[in-house]
């Protein structure tokens, strides 16, 4: 067949048929395939009639298809079924020749397929692709890492295809070595769990305490998403709260409270325990999920277990305000405790990490994009090595300003018994991050009295472990140094 594809793409779902009217919107001829075979037909005689997209029944006649170096991407489940493809794939390939992980995949994975299609001469490319189905199709953020000589063969057509902020950057810029790319995609769905529980609760606070109905709370995030929280989680929150079920009553409310996942979230979590880095908002948002799973559980208990029921009865305006600053509070923690867990993963996996760049790549096209992510921006600009987000002076200022307001939400909420994880564990990581001294000293004295596991004195030198026989009745003997 003679070549003519600029592009290749396998699996035909929801976002691989826009990503593939995407990229052809922007000039590049595709060639697509699906396992399904007669998907490729419905698409190339449905959405794409008329594009310049060719469908094609095999893998070997979409490699067959296209330009070299040859540039498949796969829009295929994690998991297996992407090393399946790949398996599928290399032997049509030839030297040079780029395949693309555009799904959700584990980062490990991504540095395993990276090491392995770089051993047969072949490119690997891992990239985070968010925005969902519309972002897909008008202009998605795209976080691509792995081989770097593959890179300049795909950045005409994946920063062509990507979102764009006001001054025309794509959100699409190169992340890093091996599975860089999808790290970054993870950390952001993390932070995106975050982001979804801290708003939730919000709307629990005004639903359970404050008793508003959802169109009240529709106006009220109408118009939060016009000052220093618009972003595009709040503006899908607007509308859900004012969109109506078939008899006029809010649709929202008839939803059964219970969420689901598909591993993201997870992943931020267990990784940061793997780096020792305390992310503790995105870990509750992630238990917040499966508490809520245990729907009949839940009901069960709710008629054994009581605990404060109480309406509010203060000034409703003035704690709306609040609430608006606590939850701005809440979502900078969020982000610091995401942009720490990014920088240990580039010291333990030696990735040249660009915050400030990644910050940017999240401004458009993504579920997390908002205008706070243009000061985080300039966060990292201004200072490449900040350890945590808190301690740049714009976000300082913003906490400080916010802090009462922030304490008098959460106090109020937990004395009426109003679930809040996400907010707690916010206020919680900032008070323990800003403080000098924390209890630890007694607990490492009870892992020394237990298991002769030694401490640092704060009158030596740090590095120097001691063990002291507590009881008189143990040994000198101790324990290897713990680790932090």
């Amino acid at each position: 067949m003679q070549q003519q594809a600029d592009f290749g793409l396998v699996g035909l779902a929801v976002m691989g048929e826009n990503l593939v009217l995407n990229v052809e919107s922007h000039g590049f001829t595709v060639a697509v395939f699906n396992r399904t075979v007669n998907k490729v037909d419905q698409f190339v005689q449905g959405r794409a009639k008329g594009k310049n997209i060719i469908g094609l029944h095999s893998i070997a006649d979409l490699v067959a298809s296209l330009k070299r170096p040859r540039k498949i991407m796969l829009m295929v489940k994690a998991g297996k079924p992407v090393d399946e493809f790949i398996e599928q794939i290399i032997p049509h390939l030839e030297a040079g020749d780029i395949i693309i992980d555009g799904g959700n995949s584990h980062f490990p994975d991504t540095m395993r397929r990276t090491k392995y299609l770089e051993s047969k001469g072949l490119l690997f490319i891992g990239t985070g692709v968010s925005g969902g189905e519309e972002g897909a199709l008008k202009g998605p953020s795209i976080m691509p890492g792995g081989s770097p000589a593959a890179w300049p063969h795909v950045k005409p057509i994946f920063q062509s295809i990507a979102a764009k902020v006001a001054d025309g950057t794509p959100c699409c810029d190169w992340v890093g070595d091996n599975g860089a790319g999808h790290f970054v995609k993870m950390v952001h769905n993390g932070i995106e769990y975050g982001d979804m529980q801290l708003i939730c609760e919000a709307y629990q606070i005004m639903h359970e305490l404050l008793g508003m109905s959802a169109d009240e709370m529709h106006e009220v995030f109408t118009t939060w998403n016009k000052g220093d929280l618009d972003s595009y989680l709040i503006e899908i929150t607007r509308d859900i709260l004012a969109y109506k079920d078939t008899d006029g009553q809010p649709l929202v409310n008839k939803i059964l409270d219970t969420a689901g996942q598909k591993g993201t979230g997870k992943w931020t979590s267990v990784t940061s325990l793997d780096l020792g880095v305390p992310l503790t908002l995105i870990s509750e948002a992630v238990y917040a999920r499966c508490l809520s799973a245990i729907k009949d559980e839940r009901v069960a208990a709710s008629k054994v277990l009581k605990g404060p029921g109480g309406k509010f009865t203060g000034d409703r305006k003035a704690f709306l305000a609040d609430l608006e600053k606590a939850l701005y509070a809440s979502k900078v923690v969020s982000y610091a405790q995401g942009f720490t867990l990014m920088r240990a993963a580039a010291e333990e996996f030696k990735w040249s990490l660009n915050y400030g760049g990644i910050a940017l790549l999240w401004r458009g096209g993504c579920i997390i994009r908002s205008a706070f992510l243009g000061k985080i921006k300039e966060a990292f600009d201004g200072n490449s090595n900040l350890a945590n987000l808190l301690l740049d002076p714009f976000f300082t200022q913003k906490i400080e300003s916010s802090q009462n307001a922030w304490r008098r939400v959460i106090s109020l909420a937990v004395m009426n018994g109003v679930w809040i994880p996400a907010f707690s564990t916010a206020l919680n990581y900032f008070d323990g991050y800003r403080n000098a001294r924390l209890p630890a000293n007694l607990l490492q004295a009870q892992r020394d009295y237990f298991g002769a596991h030694m401490f640092e004195r704060i009158d030596k030198p740090r590095g120097e472990f001691f063990h002291t026989n507590w009881t008189g009745r143990g040994g000198e003997t101790a324990s290897s140094t713990y680790v932090v």
